[in-house]
C-alpha cells in the first residue's frame, strides 16, 4: 500500500500536509493513526468481554445451575423470549421507525444478544433469584452459538437482500464461541477455588464499567460521525430495554410464578449483552460500516442503567 495519497485534480490548490505537488497533483502522507486506533479498540473490547465473561462464569455455581436446568421452566420462558420476542422486537421497531439498512442490522444483532454480566448485577439490587439469573445468563450465552446466525439469517434478509451489506455469520460464530471458553474456566475456578472466585467478580464488575468508558472514548475519536445518528435510535434505544423488560415480567407473572422471579426474569430478557454486540461488529463489520453501528449498542446501554436505575429506586 502507498504511504501517500493523491488529490484529485478539481482542488484549485495543494492541500498544506502535502509534500511533493506538481501543478493539481498532491502527494498527501496517508494517516495511519485511525487504522492503529481501530485495531487497539478491536483488542481492548476483546481482551474485556473476556474478563466479564470469566467473572461471570465465576458467579455460577455448578450444583444450583444444574437444579435450574432440572427444572427449566423459567430458563424455557427466558429462552423464548431471548431469541423470539427480543429479535422480532429489533425488527419490528426498525421498520416501524424506517431505519437505514446498517442501522436495523445493529439494532438486530443486539436484540440477538444473551444476556450480560449487568444483568445479574441488577437481579442482585432487586432482590431477584439470583442462581436463576446467572443461569439464565450463562445457557442463553451458550445457546447464542446457534441462535443468533439463525435470528439474523431470519431478521436481517429484509435489509440484505435489496444492499450490499452482508452479514459475517462465520465471524459472529467464532466471536460467540470464543465468549463460551472463559464462561467455562470461571465455572471451573468458582469451583475449586470460591475464594478467588470472589476475587475475580470483584475484578468483572470494575471491568464492565470501564468497558463502556473506554469504548465511548475511544468510539468518539475513531468513529466521530457515528454520533450524529438518525433521531429514532434515540427513541429506540429508551422503549426497547422497557418492552423487553415489561413483557418478560409480565410473562413469567402470567405462569405464575413468584415476584421475585418475575423481577429475574424481566431484567434477563430486557439487559442484552451489548459488550457483545459492541465486540461483534468491531470484528465483524468494516470501517464505513462502523461509522454509522457503533454509537447505537453504546446508546443503548445507557438508557439499560437509566432504566436499572429508576426500578430499583422505584421499588426502594
Amino acid at each position: 500500500m502507498s504511504l501517500f495519497t493523491e488529490t484529485t485534480p478539481e482542488l484549485a490548490a495543494c492541500l498544506s500536509e502535502a509534500t511533493i505537488c506538481s501543478g493539481d497533483n498532491c502527494l498527501v502522507p496517508t494517516n495511519n493513526f485511525q487504522s492503529t486506533l481501530s485495531l487497539a479498540l478491536s483488542i481492548v473490547v476483546t481482551v474485556m468481554l473476556a474478563i466479564i465473561m470469566f467473572s461471570m462464569g465465576c458467579a455460577v455455581e455448578a450444583p444450583k445451575f444444574w437444579g435450574h436446568l432440572r427444572r427449566p421452566w423459567c430458563i424455557v420462558i427466558g429462552f423464548l423470549f431471548q431469541f423470539g420476542i427480543m429479535p422480532f422486537t429489533a425488527f419490528a421497531l426498525s421498520v416501524a421507525f424506517n431505519v437505514q439498512p446498517v442501522e436495523a442490522i445493529v439494532i438486530v444483532i443486539l436484540g440477538c444478544c444473551p444476556g450480560g454480566s449487568f444483568s445479574n448485577i441488577v437481579s442482585l439490587f432487586l432482590d431477584g433469584d439470583m442462581d436463576l439469573s446467572i443461569s439464565m445468563t450463562t445457557c442463553s450465552t451458550i445457546l447464542s452459538l446457534g441462535m443468533m446466525p439463525l435470528c439474523l439469517l431470519v431478521y436481517t434478509s429484509t435489509w440484505t437482500n435489496s444492499s450490499n451489506i452482508q452479514i459475517p455469520y462465520d465471524r459472529i460464530g467464532l466471536t460467540v464461541a470464543a465468549v463460551l471458553v472463559p464462561i467455562t474456566g470461571g465455572i471451573y475456578i468458582k469451583h475449586k477455588w470460591p475464594h478467588m472466585a470472589q476475587m475475580v467478580l470483584k475484578v468483572g464488575a470494575a471491568t464492565g464499567f470501564s468497558f463502556l468508558v473506554i469504548v465511548s472514548v475511544i468510539g468518539v475519536v475513531l468513529y466521530e460521525h457515528s454520533w450524529l445518528f438518525n433521531p429514532s435510535l434515540w427513541i429506540i434505544g429508551a422503549i426497547y430495554p422497557f418492552i423487553g423488560f415489561g413483557m418478560g415480567f409480565l410473562l413469567a407473572r402470567f405462569v405464575g410464578q413468584p415476584w421475585y422471579r418475575c423481577r429475574t426474569i424481566g431484567v434477563e430478557t430486557g439487559f442484552q449483552n451489548s459488550q457483545l454486540c459492541n465486540t461483534i461488529i468491531q470484528l465483524s463489520f468494516s470501517p464505513a460500516e462502523l461509522e454509522i453501528m457503533f454509537a447505537f449498542p453504546i446508546l443503548y446501554s445507557i438508557f439499560q442503567l437509566v432504566w436499572s436505575f429508576l426500578i430499583v429506586t422505584g421499588r426502594g
